[in-house]
């Protein structure tokens, strides 16, 4: 499950330039990957018309609980399944940290995507303090109690992004990153579910990470933003 998430970057006219380019290097890829992007909301129209039959799927940026209303930048669950779009992106580190997202917000949100028929792509994770006083487990064990709570793990992606290693070129060890994403699945208490690892994912990163037996995908920031990069990381040759 590789998944793109291209934040606020790219015109419409620059994914058109991005797609030319990404689609023929990921043609044929492995069927067992499937392969989202997360285009800005101005972008997702022309992404859902440029990726038609392809078979990559799109992924909102986030997603509000409620159809319609008076909630000034916010877009719905209908909005996006107008565009065809399959997953959304939920508690990302930047609306944790910017718009001091709670648990509570972002299990709203899960929520709503799981009813509307989209699977939400929940992100948790610690940040640079918070490991370094010991308190990781804590503190995701918490983001995944509140802010999965009601969720069916069937139609469910988890995203460990430890936010200390987003943007900065730091990563989380390969071998630390699995053993975070084991305890994710025992938390969340169904074997099957799918977690991914983001944190300055990068083609020459990638081979290892997916060569870990409790990662089951990847959220890559900006690395997938450069089509050959991301085609590489779709791509990817798994190190046991």
């Amino acid at each position: 499950m590789i998944a793109g998430n291209w934040k606020m970057h790219m015109t419409c006219a620059e994914a058109r330039i991005y797609a030319a380019t990404f689609l023929p290097l990921v043609a044929n890829s492995y069927p067992d990957r499937e392969v989202i992007l997360a285009p800005p909301f101005t972008a997702i129209l022309t992404m859902a018309e440029v990726l038609t039959g392809t078979g990559i799927k799109l992924s909102s940026q986030n997603i509000h609980w409620e159809g319609n209303g008076a909630y000034t930048a916010e877009i719905s669950p209908l909005m996006l399944l107008e565009h065809n779009v399959n997953y959304a992106i939920v508690g990302h580190s930047e609306p944790r940290k910017y718009y001091s997202e709670s648990d509570e917000q972002i299990n709203r949100r899960a929520r709503a995507a799981q009813a509307s028929g989209l699977v939400p792509i929940v992100c948790v994770g610690e940040s640079n303090q918070q490991r370094e006083s010991n308190e990781t487990e804590r503190v995701i064990r918490r983001q995944v109690e509140q802010g999965l709570e009601g969720l069916d793990p069937a139609r469910l992606i988890v995203a460990y992004e430890p936010i200390w290693a987003i943007g900065t070129g730091k990563t989380c060890a390969s071998a630390e990153a699995n053993r975070i994403c084991g305890l994710i699945r025992a938390w969340v208490g169904a074997s099957d579910v799918i977690i991914q690892y983001g944190g300055s994912v990068k083609p020459d990163n990638i081979d290892e990470i997916m060569g870990q037996s409790d990662i089951d995908g990847v959220l890559v920031g900006g690395a997938s933003l450069d089509p050959e990069g991301f085609a590489r990381i779709v791509n990817y040759q798994t190190i046991k």
